[in-house]
């Protein structure tokens, strides 16, 4: 059996980190990736994939990317299902990300990061194209 998924996108809002009740790191976010064609209208649509990170990826992730940074996401699909409020069953389909690359670097995300260098072999990149997001 296969379940791999290669997105390259980018983030629609900075990422949610929490933790679990046993002190697991997780953080989510949603990566809009542009679809290969355009629409009647010549406009590329984009599909909205929601992310899960966990651990140590998850804290890196909430601590340097933000909205608009362009990233690069190998990992599985997961679904699952819930009983919401109203009783009515809902479900769920995420991407869990085993790999995240950071493709663009940009300000830092807050005064915190002040000391923090673009490593060596990325290219820096001082803006990010505006986003309809």
């Amino acid at each position: 059996m296969l379940n791999k998924v290669v997105l390259i996108g980018r983030l629609t809002k900075d990422p949610d980190l929490r933790y679990t009740p046993t002190g697991v790191p997780v953080a989510r976010f949603t990566l809009a990736v542009q679809r290969a064609y355009t629409n009647e209208q010549g406009e590329r649509e984009a599909d909205f994939i929601p992310i899960v990170v966990w651990r140590g990826t998850a804290e890196t992730c909430a601590k340097y990317l933000a909205k608009g940074r362009l990233v690069a996401v190998v990992g599985r699909i997961q679904t699952g299902s819930y009983e919401a409020e109203d009783g009515t069953r809902r479900y769920a389909t995420d991407v869990v990300a085993e790999e995240v690359k950071f493709l663009e670097w940009g300000e830092k995300k807050n005064q915190e990061q002040a000391d923090v260098q673009v490593p060596e072999g990325f290219e820096s990149i001082d803006h990010i194209e505006d986003l309809p997001f």
